[in-house]
């Protein structure tokens, strides 16, 4: 697969994998509360982790997202190309994972996800601030 022009550095295997289960883990403690409150005949007030360009621009425009996920595989280019420049000019650090399927699924979709962003980590904030620590020494 040639790297796409959004693309503007390689992650390691480990940040990968890291990058993924993070996403997973946030996604399964956004539905677990969800759920919790859902008993109470409440709702979630601010969601933890956002799914889609359109949610995730948002999120990075409004200065709500700590991490910016972005899929390498996303055709046509230009749904995500807009993304790199915008998290650099907001402070967002953001990384690639190579499957927008496996994207999605990590995320708690069964659908394919072109961008994912964390807003709230919680209990797994320690594994953000790894990740975000990674990204800074590959970009260096």
């Amino acid at each position: 697969m040639e790297k796409k022009a959004y693309v503007k550095f390689e992650p390691t295997e480990e940040l990968i994998k890291k990058t993924l289960k993070l996403v997973e883990s946030v996604a399964a403690l956004q539905k677990n509360k969800e759920e919790a409150l859902k008993k109470e005949g409440k709702t979630l007030e601010e969601k933890m982790i956002r799914r889609g360009t359109n949610e995730v621009t948002k999120a990075v425009d409004r200065g709500k997202a700590k991490l910016v996920v972005i899929a390498m595989d996303v055709e046509p280019e230009e749904i995500v190309m807009h993304l790199p420049p915008l998290c650099e000019e907001k402070g967002v650090p953001y990384t690639y994972v190579p499957s927008k399927l496996e994207l999605g699924k990590a995320s708690g979709i069964e659908v394919s996800a072109a961008t994912v962003a964390i807003i709230d980590a919680g209990e797994y904030s320690k594994l953000l601030e790894d990740i975000i620590r990674e990204i800074k020494e590959i970009r260096k």
